[in-house]
């Protein structure tokens, strides 16, 4: 997890609105295995290490605040050490009768995805050895093949679930934007990332310190930019770890060069994207 800590810039933590706080807190621990950190009438934080909140789902103060087609979380993505626990999560979720959305080999990684009972996508992976990844010009080479279950299963024949692996993280975030454009300039100029793949003008891949991404950016759909609130279905935030006071001073900076909008508040700080995606700027 190399690329999830100093001084790499990671993804760490997603903040969901959800309808159903009851249902979807025993999704994510009897179906997922996360595991409750702390949780208050209409909030639960669930953590995966015991320490750190992964995940955060709030009630919306509002029923049936679905905004049709609106930009925003296309999946998050739950990052395990190794392939072994990613075939002890899929024996778990396939036992279970829950339905996966699909499976694939990316060339530097192995995924499996579905959604939650409120369909927020999830996508969970484990990373084949970087020295494995090929680069070209700066380009990581990504694919979407068929994964191999059978080497997938074989691989944890012998485990046991006992839920969510202590070292998972949040690996990357995978976002609907309404303009591609607008997106890389706030995500490259603004918070400081480098583009590693692009896949024409429909999606893009930037990540910090040569991952193969912290970050993708798609216009799937041509998903429409929304003004969000604390009724709003879906994403209500995620978080970003800069490796120091001065690197994301900078980035505050540069955000307000290029006239994001910027909140500096108390324990982090709060930029809206162009799509009207709140991002919280946090320090290692």
């Amino acid at each position: 997890m190399t690329f999830h800590q100093h001084p790499t810039t990671y993804t760490k933590h997603v903040h969901l609105n959800v309808e159903d706080l009851s249902r979807s807190a025993i999704f994510y621990e009897n179906i997922l295995g996360l595991r409750i950190l702390d949780q208050t009438p209409t909030m639960v934080n669930f953590t995966a290490n015991g320490q750190d909140a992964i995940l955060t789902i709030e009630k919306s103060t509002a029923k049936n605040n679905v905004v049709s087609n609106a930009a925003g979380l296309y999946h998050m993505a739950f990052l395990v050490p190794t392939k072994k626990e990613l075939g002890t999560i899929f024996k778990h979720i396939h036992s279970s009768g829950y339905p996966f959305s699909g499976a694939s080999d990316h060339k530097v990684s192995e995924a499996l995805y579905l959604n939650d009972v409120e369909g927020n996508g999830i996508e969970i992976y484990y990373d084949r050895s970087p020295d494995q990844w090929n680069w070209q010009n700066g380009d990581v080479e990504m694919t979407v093949d068929p994964l191999d279950i059978e080497s997938l299963v074989a691989s944890a024949i012998d485990t046991t679930w006992s839920g969510m692996p202590t070292g998972t993280v949040m690996g990357h975030i995978h976002l609907r934007v309404a303009n591609l454009a607008e997106a890389e300039t706030f995500y490259v100029q603004g918070l400081g990332f480098e583009v590693v793949n692009r896949y024409g003008a429909q999606a893009m891949f930037i990540s910090s310190n040569s991952y193969h991404h912290h970050i993708a950016l798609n216009v799937w759909g041509r998903p429409n930019p929304i003004e969000r609130d604390d009724s709003t279905l879906g994403l209500k935030s995620y978080s970003i770890v800069y490796p120091s006071e001065e690197s994301r001073q900078k980035v505050v900076a540069q955000l307000k060069e290029i006239g994001a909008s910027v909140l500096e508040k108390k324990d982090f700080v709060s930029a809206i994207d162009p799509s009207g995606i709140e991002v919280q700027l946090f320090i290692a």
